[in-house]
């Protein structure tokens, strides 16, 4: 659990497409196996401290022909953003994801400042 020591919360969202790779036969809709996507989002300001980081799947296109395989996570959380990480393995064809996300966190506070 997160806890928070001011009243100073910030809560950030987007949307991000990830890929869209029918429109160019890249590998995640015509490859095969283990495949993966990353892609860093800043956030406007910095947080305090890293903040609760959220994804969701807010739009996917995917084969009806095999199996939907799909692993999303938020990584490499810090104060300044994170790194979305896709990844889909097997026969898994996904032409197109828009990922969503949410960040809640302890912002800066005017009195806070750091000797060094």
């Amino acid at each position: 659990m997160k806890r928070f020591r001011n009243h100073l919360i910030g809560v950030e969202q987007g949307d991000f497409v990830l890929f869209s790779d029918f429109e160019t036969d890249g590998e995640m809709w015509t490859g095969e196996g283990e495949r993966r996507m990353r892609a860093r989002i800043d956030f406007s300001e910095s947080y305090r401290k890293p903040p609760a980081v959220q994804l969701a799947p807010s739009m996917w296109d995917i084969s009806n022909t095999a199996f939907a395989r799909v692993d999303l996570r938020a990584e490499e959380v810090t104060e300044e953003g994170f790194v979305i990480a896709f990844t889909t393995w097997g026969d898994t064809k996904i032409a197109r994801i828009r990922v969503s996300w949410t960040a809640i966190g302890e912002l800066r506070h005017v009195d806070d400042w750091d000797l060094y």
